[in-house]
Order: structure tokens, then C-alpha cells, then sequence
């Protein structure tokens, strides 16, 4: 045991380090385009084509697998379904039409552009639900691959950047009110970050609209997983023939996410402690992108080619559009 745990050490601490660089580089920029977890992704990519990373392939298995699906359970502590009720019921129109896009078309472009379906759905989950959080949560559940996890992950950012300049300058000219920019930006800008940002530079109270949504959205996790966790069982039985038991289909560490998410909905874990997890979870899930980003061949996603960016851009060009039409359809616009 001590000797596993000893082999861990180095992919881990370089992992933790990474985390470490990242978030204080983003300290020293004033707007926080892209978040901490994209940015550690690259360093990771970029050190890849720099170091031999044989020595550190232990401790970076673990903290790309066991390290964030903990990350992903804790994240469970910062949320409220309570949220749910107090964006209302537009909010879950709007993001249920979205959802359908992302998933539904991107079905068919991911089938068109000849996109292996794992990569297809991660895309669409980072698309339709929150960014990187969304993709860290699917991927293990389907078992993607570090080089899928690392170009669904850039996919999205990279739209993500242009959303932010692009976002508040449309809804001036679209004339949107603060709750129609808010609800807008929450349902149709991936990353977190990404929806503050936007938000914000319409106005104070889209912002802060904006978030609630985004928050919203990302309780949207527990269905999709779950729907996937069928669907990749179905996947597995078909292929290898084999039984699987009701339980193994239900991923443990969603269910972690979902116990604390209900924990926290109903009072009974203290705001500075759903502070902290909500910290500590970011920061883990950074080291964990870091780790992936250090496990991500360059030359592999080069030979991938552009058919993934044309996907994320196609699916992230439905949302923008179908979430401002039900907006005018239901009266907000």
C-alpha cells in the first residue's frame, strides 16, 4: 500500500502544482475570460510535448480519475435545488429546449461529421450544460478518453471567448431587458466563468440573473449522467454480453453529488462550509484538468482535425438561436 501510495506522489504534486500556477495567473488578470481549469488543461497539453511523462503516469491515472469524480461529489455541496423554483418555470423552458438542441443535433452533426459518439456528446454536454464541469462529470460515466475530455474541453472555451465579447453587444442591439439578456447568457454561454463574465457587461442584475440560471443549469448533471449511464451499460451488454446488475448503472459519485446537493438544498450544510467545497472543488477539478492536459497527445487531437470545432461551433450556434426564439415565443423578448 505505502509503496502505490509513494508512486502516486509525483503525478499528483505536479497535478497540484499546475492547479497551483494556474490560479494565480488568473489573480493577475482583471477579467477572468476563461476559467483556471481551462487554462491548467493547456499547461498540461503544452508540458506534455516538453517532459517525459512516464514517471508520472500513476499519480496522474489517479488524479484524472479518482481525484475528479471526488471533485464532482463535493461540487454537489455549492448547489440548491431550491434554485430550481426561484429562477421559475421560463428559465426550465428555455433550458429544456436547449438541452434537446445540444443533444439532439448533436446527434445528427456528430453522425454527419463522422465524430465518434463519445467525443459527439461531450461537446454537447459542455455546450448545453456548464463547460468543463459538465464534460468531468460525463466523461468517466462513458468512459471517454484524456484526448476526448481535452478537445471537448478547448471546443467549448474557444466559442466561450466569443460569446463574452459578442454576447452583451447583441443584446443592446436585440434591445433585451435584464432578465431576457440574463436568461439568455445563463441558458446559451458554456463555462461559468464564461457566464459571469458576459452577464456582467450587460449589467449588474443580468449578471447576477445570468448566474442563477447557470446554477440552474448545472443540476441538469443528474439526468444527463444518469440517462448516459444507461445508455453506455446498454452500450456494454450489447458488445461483451454481459449482465449488469439496476445499481451499477446508477454512478456512485453522482449520487455523492446528488446526497450533498440535498443536504445543502435543505440547511443542513453551513454556508462557510458549501463555501469552502465549492472552493475545493473547483481547485480539484483544475489539478484534475491538469492531469488530463499532461495525458493529452497534441499530435492525437491534430489527427482528429477540425470536424470536432466545426460540431462545437454548429451546436453552440443552435443554442445561441433557439434559446433567444423560445424567449420571444414565451414573451420575454
Amino acid at each position: 500500500m505505502q509503496k502505490k501510495i509513494i508512486k502516486l506522489i509525483p503525478g499528483f504534486s505536479i497535478s497540484i502544482f499546475i492547479a497551483l500556477f494556474s490560479t494565480f495567473l488568473l489573480k493577475l488578470i482583471p477579467i477572468h475570460i476563461i476559467g483556471a481549469s481551462v487554462l491548467s488543461l493547456l499547461i498540461g497539453m503544452l508540458l506534455n510535448t516538453k517532459i517525459n511523462i512516464s514517471h508520472f503516469s500513476s499519480g496522474l491515472k489517479f488524479t484524472s480519475k479518482k481525484i475528479l469524480k471526488f471533485s464532482i461529489i463535493i461540487l454537489g455541496a455549492s448547489l440548491n435545488i431550491a434554485t430550481i423554483f426561484n429562477v421559475g418555470k421560463m428559465s426550465l423552458i428555455v433550458m429544456a429546449f436547449t438541452l434537446f438542441t445540444c443533444f439532439g443535433g448533436g446527434y445528427i452533426v456528430g453522425k454527419l461529421l463522422k465524430i465518434n459518439w463519445k467525443l459527439s456528446n461531450l461537446i454537447s454536454a459542455g455546450t448545453g450544460i456548464c463547460g468543463g464541469s459538465a464534460i468531468a462529470a460525463l466523461a468517466p460515466v462513458i468512459n471517454a478518453n484524456d484526448d476526448d475530455i481535452a478537445y471537448a474541453i478547448s471546443a467549448t472555451f474557444i466559442f466561450d471567448i466569443f460569446m463574452i465579447i459578442l454576447f452583451p453587444i447583441l443584446g443592446h442591439l436585440l434591445n433585451l431587458s435584464d432578465i431576457a439578456y440574463g436568461l439568455w447568457a445563463g441558458t446559451a454561454v458554456n463555462d461559468t466563468s464564461s457566464v459571469v463574465a458576459a452577464g456582467f457587461a450587460f449589467s449588474e442584475k443580468a449578471g447576477n440573473f445570468a448566474t442563477m440560471v447557470k446554477l440552474t443549469r448545472t443540476l441538469s448533471i443528474i439526468p444527463v449522467v444518469m440517462i448516459f449511464s444507461i445508455i453506455t451499460k446498454k452500450k456494454e451488454k450489447e458488445t461483451q454480453n454481459s449482465k449488469k446488475s439496476y445499481m451499477s448503472i446508477i454512478p456512485w459519485f453522482i449520487l455523492g453529488f446528488l446526497f450533498l446537493a440535498i443536504l445543502n438544498s435543505i440547511g443542513l450544510i453551513p454556508l462557510n462550509l458549501s463555501i469552502f467545497l465549492k472552493n475545493l472543488s473547483k481547485f480539484l477539478m483544475t489539478a484534475s484538468l491538469a492531469a488530463i492536459g499532461l495525458n493529452t497527445n497534441i499530435n492525437n487531437l491534430k489527427k482528429s482535425g477540425f470536424n470536432p470545432m466545426i460540431h462545437g461551433f454548429i451546436i453552440s450556434l443552435l443554442v445561441v438561436i433557439v434559446a433567444i426564439f423560445v424567449e420571444y415565443f414565451i414573451g420575454l423578448v
